[in-house]
C-alpha cells in the first residue's frame, strides 16, 4: 500500500489566507457625526422659583388622589405603553441575534442503521449494525468589522427603543392628566351654565312680574326669554363633550369606554405645582424624547454611542464592510488566478450599487444629525413657551378673579335699579352677559394654568434623567 502525501497549496493561496487573517481584525470605523450646538446660558422667560430635580411621580404635586390612581392605572394597562414595551423586547432579541453572528456555528448529525442478511436454507442469518456521527463547525471571519458594526447598530436601536418607551410613558402620563383636567373643566362649565341659567330665570321672573304690573314691555319679556333659552342651549353640548372626554380617558387607561367613572367634580382645590427649569444646557440629560437621547451637552458635540446618529453610523459601517469584503473574499477563493481576475471584474461592473448604498447611508446619517440639532432647538423653545405660559396664565387667572367679582356686583346693582324702575332691562342684560362670560372664562383660565404646568413638566422630561438605570441595563 502506498501513501499519498498531500500536495502543497500554491503560494498565492497561502498568502491570500495570511492577508485575510491579518485584516480580519480591521474594522470599518464610522465615527458618529457631532452637530454644532450653541446652547444659551439661561432662559429668556422668567423661570420658576422651584429648584432641584423633578420627581418621577411629578403628578402627585397636583394633590389629587384620583389623578394619581388614574395615571398608575394607565401605566399598568395602557395598550400604547405595552406596544412600546414590546418594541424594547424585540430590540433586545435583535441584539442577541446580531451578537450570535460573532460566534461559531456548531452542528452535529448522526445516523444509525442495521442490515440483516439471509443467505438461504442451511445458513444462519447475519445482522450488521452501523452508526456514524459527524460534527460541523463554521465560523465567518468578521472582515472589516461588518458583523461587529451590525451588533453595535442593534445595540443603538435597543437604546433608542428604550428612550421611546420612556417617551411613551411621559406622553401617557401627561395625556391622562390633560384628559382628566378637561373632564373636570367641562363639569365646572356645566355647573356654571346651570348657575347662569338659574340667574337668567330669576331675572325673567322679575321681568314677568313687572310686565304684569305694567312696568315692563312685552319686548323686555321676549328679550329675557331669549337669554333663558340661550343658556339652556349651552348645556347639552357641554354634557355631550364631557361624556366623550371621559371615554377618551378610558382608552388611555386601557379600559372599555363605558367602564370608567370619574368621581371628582371640580379642580378648584387642586394645587398648581412648579417645576425647576434648571439651565438650558441641562435639558439634554432630562428629556427622553427623540433628539434628546445623548448625554451631557458640550458645545459642538453630541455624546457618542446613543440614539439614531450611532445607529446610522453603524449602518454605514455595515455597507462599507460589504463593499470592501467583496474583493477581499475573492483573494481567499482557492480556485485560480483566473478566478480572482473574474471576481474583480464583477465588482467593477456592479453599477456602483454597493458604493451608492454607502453614500445613501452617509446621507441618511447627516440627515439624522440635522434632525437631532433641530429637535434640540425645538426642545429649548418648548421649555421657553411653557415657562411663559405658566407666568401668563397665573397672572390672567388673578385678573379674571377680580373681573368675576366685579361682574357679580354689577349684576346685583343692575337688578336692583331695574326693580326700582331707575334703569331699563338693557343694563341687566349687559350685566348678565358680562357675568356669564367672566365665570366661564375663569374656568377655562384655570384649566389653561393646569395645562401649562403639564406642558412644562413634559418639556423638562417629567423627572427622567440620563442616569436612570433602567435605560442603561
Amino acid at each position: 500500500m502506498s501513501t499519498m502525501l498531500p500536495r502543497p497549496a500554491p503560494r498565492w493561496r497561502a498568502s491570500a489566507l495570511l492577508i485575510a487573517l491579518a485584516l480580519a481584525g480591521c474594522a470599518t470605523a464610522i465615527d458618529t457625526t457631532r452637530p454644532t450646538l450653541d446652547l444659551p446660558p439661561q432662559w429668556n422667560e422668567a423661570a420658576t422659583a422651584a429648584s432641584g430635580p423633578l420627581q418621577r411621580d411629578w403628578w402627585r404635586g397636583f394633590q389629587s388622589d384620583e389623578l394619581a390612581r388614574l395615571i398608575d392605572a394607565a401605566q399598568a394597562g395602557s395598550p400604547t405603553l405595552a406596544i412600546a414595551a414590546e418594541r424594547v423586547q424585540q430590540a433586545e432579541i435583535a441584539v442577541r441575534s446580531a451578537g450570535a453572528t460573532l460566534f461559531p456555528s456548531v452542528s452535529v448529525s448522526g445516523n444509525s442503521g442495521a442490515r440483516r442478511a439471509d443467505p438461504g436454507p442451511g445458513f444462519d442469518a447475519s445482522t450488521s449494525k452501523s452508526s456514524s456521527v459527524s460534527l460541523g463547525v463554521s465560523y465567518e471571519i468578521d472582515l472589516w468589522g461588518r458583523l461587529a458594526a451590525g451588533v453595535k447598530g442593534a445595540e443603538a436601536s435597543l437604546a433608542a427603543s428604550r428612550y421611546d418607551l420612556e417617551t411613551a410613558r411621559l406622553s401617557l402620563s401627561t395625556g391622562v392628566a390633560n384628559a382628566y383636567f378637561q373632564v373636570l373643566a367641562l363639569r365646572m362649565r356645566i355647573e356654571i351654565a346651570r348657575d347662569n341659567l338659574a340667574i337668567a330665570e330669576r331675572v325673567f321672573g322679575i321681568v314677568e312680574s313687572r310686565y304684569r304690573n305694567g312696568a315692563a314691555s312685552a319686548l323686555d319679556v321676549s328679550r329675557q326669554r331669549i337669554t333663558v333659552l340661550s343658556q339652556r342651549a349651552t348645556l347639552e353640548p357641554l354634557e355631550v363633550q364631557e361624556r366623550q372626554t371621559v371615554t377618551a380617558l378610558a382608552i388611555l387607561l386601557g379600559r372599555p369606554p363605558q367602564a370608567l367613572q370619574v368621581e371628582t367634580r371640580s379642580f378648584e382645590r387642586f394645587a398648581v405645582p412648579e417645576a425647576g427649569a434648571g439651565l438650558p444646557s441641562e435639558l439634554l440629560v432630562r428629556r427622553p424624547r427623540p433628539g434628546q437621547r445623548r448625554g451631557p451637552a458640550r458645545r459642538g458635540r453630541c455624546r457618542r454611542g446613543r440614539g439614531p446618529c450611532r445607529a446610522a453610523a453603524q449602518r454605514v459601517a455595515v455597507g462599507s464592510a460589504g463593499l470592501a469584503s467583496t474583493a477581499l473574499l475573492s483573494l481567499a477563493n482557492p480556485s485560480s488566478s483566473l478566478g480572482l481576475s473574474a471576481s474583480i471584474v464583477q465588482t467593477l461592473f456592479d453599477g456602483g450599487r454597493l458604493r451608492n448604498q454607502v453614500a445613501l447611508g452617509e446621507s441618511a446619517r447627516r440627515q439624522l444629525v440635522e434632525s437631532y440639532r433641530l429637535a434640540i432647538y425645538t426642545a429649548l423653545k418648548e421649555v421657553e413657551d411653557a415657562l411663559g405660559n405658566a407666568v401668563r396664565n397665573r397672572g390672567q387667572e388673578q385678573a379674571q378673579l377680580a373681573i368675576r367679582d366685579e361682574a357679580q356686583r354689577s349684576l346685583r346693582l343692575a337688578e336692583l335699579r331695574y326693580r326700582e324702575g331707575a334703569d331699563d332691562l338693557t343694563s341687566v342684560l349687559d350685566a348678565q352677559r358680562t357675568l356669564f362670560s367672566s365665570i366661564d372664562q375663569l374656568a377655562q383660565l384655570r384649566l389653561a394654568r393646569l395645562t401649562a404646568a403639564l406642558d412644562l413638566f413634559k418639556a423638562l422630561g417629567g423627572g427622567w434623567s440620563m442616569s436612570d438605570r433602567q435605560l442603561s441595563s
